[in-house]
């Protein structure tokens, strides 16, 4: 989430993105990839991640949410559709705690919300 924020506000190519975060970060190898296969595969996608958003999140625009929730919703529904490998109730319970963690007040209740719509339209 944080490079998604990341790129975001500093409009950087999704690489430089990439090779820029890990310099302040250090993790196991196995869990730098499977960030990096998070961002890379949210970005690659974001049109239609943003367009599966739109359709779930009635009367809120996605320039209207908060920067953390906006890129929260796209990296989960980037997993609820394109990694077979994560359990969907995974993907909403780790959404919830890291919007409870980095959001608002109310972020969880929202992410929980909208990303309850976006898994009942994932096909098992």
């Amino acid at each position: 989430m944080k490079m998604l924020y990341a790129w975001e506000v500093n409009h950087l190519p999704p690489a430089i993105v990439v090779e820029q975060f890990w310099k302040y970060y250090e993790p196991e190898q196995e869990g730098r990839e499977f960030a990096d296969r998070l961002f890379m595969g949210t970005a690659e996608h974001l049109e239609e991640l943003d367009r599966l958003i739109k359709q779930a999140s009635i009367h809120w625009k996605l320039n209207r949410m908060a920067a953390v929730d906006r890129n929260l919703l796209r990296l989960a529904a980037y997993e609820l559709f394109y990694l077979d490998d994560v359990p969907k109730r995974v993907t909403l319970n780790e959404a919830i705690e890291i919007a409870r963690r980095y959001g608002t007040e109310e972020s969880w209740a929202f992410i929980n919300g909208v990303l309850d719509k976006l898994a009942q339209t994932v096909k098992d």
